[in-house]
């Protein structure tokens, strides 16, 4: 109703206040009757693998490169003049000191947990084929 053939038209008095809250009642039934599916139709985009938001700015060549160097005891404030971000709007500029401890964090989580994110990516395969992962 609101970017549909009618933008514009609505009245919050009168019968356009009842109209609206007529659609949005019906919008409401609909999200409890299928849940998981929205209007932009981000559950059709995720099975399809696309999972929106931006694309990572750290790659694993970086990751792989900001572990080295760690390794070797220098700084993030050391690594970070020296990793080039390879694509997207940030092309050819520095990686974040943030971005970089953010990535390290989550890096960290997956080894601390591998059985876990082998059994979310065992989980998410089997959701994808339209099944439910085994308890």
């Amino acid at each position: 109703m609101l970017a549909g053939p009618l933008p514009g038209i609505y009245d919050p008095t009168g019968p356009g206040k009842l109209l609206f809250a007529f659609f949005a009642a019906m919008a409401e039934t609909r999200a409890r009757e299928h849940p998981g599916v929205d209007a932009g139709g981000a559950h059709t985009a995720s099975r399809k693998g696309r999972n929106g938001g931006r694309p990572p700015v750290i790659t694993a060549d970086m990751l792989h490169t900001v572990l080295r160097r760690r390794a070797l005891e220098e700084s993030i404030e050391q690594i970070q003049p020296n990793l080039i971000i390879p694509t997207a709007k940030r092309k050819g500029r520095n990686p974040s000191v943030a971005g970089i401890y953010r990535t390290l964090a989550e890096h960290t989580k997956r080894e601390a947990y591998p059985e876990a994110v082998k059994h979310a990516y065992t989980d998410f395969a089997v959701l994808q084929a339209g099944q439910l992962p085994a308890q």
